[in-house]
């Protein structure tokens, strides 16, 4: 008796003992874990938001307990446009940035910022997945300490009013207050357009639209739809005008402290997380102009030649293109 109950004793020792190595190990294991916190300013129903998951996810599967990925959206973390300061002062490690972002540290940028010049998705992954964007990524990686991980489709974007003017020619936006993001290639684009630009944080523009602040905005169609801007709107015109694009980004002080292997990983889980949210979002537009009909929007395409031409030659007349590097118009149109 005395035997079977010193053998049931060290039995639960034994066990107990496991137990406790196996908690410190996986305590150990967590704490080797490399925490990537990830701020952006999108709201949980939109795909670029949705992408961030798919990142977690794709980065748990290919290098389960690696990485501690903390998604924050709604600019919960950081206000919109400053993530990438905050990435370069090392106190945000992940963050969707844009073209403007990058142009306001990059002036080569801006070209990527100019109405009428990606055509559509498939254009816009080829110029940057080719010597193009390769020579692009590394001015952000050597000017702004910042890794591109992968472009994203972000949509394009069209003219969203509060209005009941048809709009058929720039002309017709004379006098229209039309909300851009606050940074001088985004105004640009506004002005260039034929409204009046009027910079104001994007969590502000439902409530601008309400109140007559603003007499419209531009978004590509699912963020319209995302954060229900069809609400106070009421008609949408189809300009075109940008095919936009999001990087998702890790500052590089981060990026250079993984090992290869990680970096692979990480850029790999990026191109799964971007081809998701595009395949997600050239679907959903499809589906979007018969919705907006439906919630009682007018939804037409004006004189889309009239605002190509007036935008390009603004651009081509601005000091911007002075900061384009020579030729590059010309080699991102022949991408095929």
């Amino acid at each position: 008796m005395t035997m079977l109950r010193t053998g049931r004793s060290l039995a639960k020792f034994a066990s107990a003992a496991l137990c406790t190595l196996a908690l410190s190990a996986t305590s150990a294991f967590a704490a080797d874990a490399v925490k990537l916190r990830i701020s952006s300013p999108a709201v949980e129903s939109d795909w670029h938001a949705k992408m961030l998951t798919v990142f977690k996810d794709e980065l748990a599967k290919t290098a389960p307990g690696e990485f501690d990925v903390e998604i924050h959206l709604n600019a919960s973390l950081f206000k919109q446009g400053t993530e990438p300061a905050a990435m370069q002062r090392g106190n945000l490690d992940m963050a969707m940035i844009s073209a403007q972002d990058i142009a306001k540290q990059i002036p080569e940028w801006s070209v990527f910022t100019a109405g009428y010049l990606i055509r559509d998705p498939d254009h816009q992954k080829k110029v940057f997945n080719g010597e193009i964007g390769q020579k692009f990524y590394d001015m952000v990686a050597d000017d702004m300490n910042i890794e591109i991980l992968d472009v994203g489709y972000l949509g394009t974007r069209e003219l969203n009013l509060a209005t009941d003017k048809k709009v058929t020619t720039p002309d017709d936006l004379k006098g229209v207050k039309l909300r851009m993001p606050g940074s001088d290639a985004w105004l640009f684009l506004g002005n260039a357009l034929g409204a009046d630009a009027t910079p104001l944080a994007f969590g502000e523009v439902y409530t601008g639209l309400q109140t007559g602040t603003i007499d419209g905005q531009d978004n590509p169609l699912p963020t319209v739809k995302a954060v229900k801007f069809y609400e106070v709107t009421n008609q949408i015109v189809l300009t075109d005008h940008l095919v936009d694009a999001i990087f998702l980004s890790m500052a590089k002080d981060t990026y250079d402290d993984l090992t290869e292997e990680q970096q692979k990983k990480v850029k790999d889980a990026a191109a799964v997380a971007t081809a998701y949210n595009n395949k997600m979002r050239i679907a959903d537009e499809k589906s979007l102009i018969d919705f907006f009909k439906g919630e009682g929007l007018k939804v037409y395409a004006p004189d889309v030649a009239a605002f190509r031409t007036k935008v390009q030659n603004a651009y081509l007349e601005s000091d911007f293109a002075e900061d384009w590097p020579e030729g590059i118009v010309e080699q991102i149109n022949a991408v095929k």
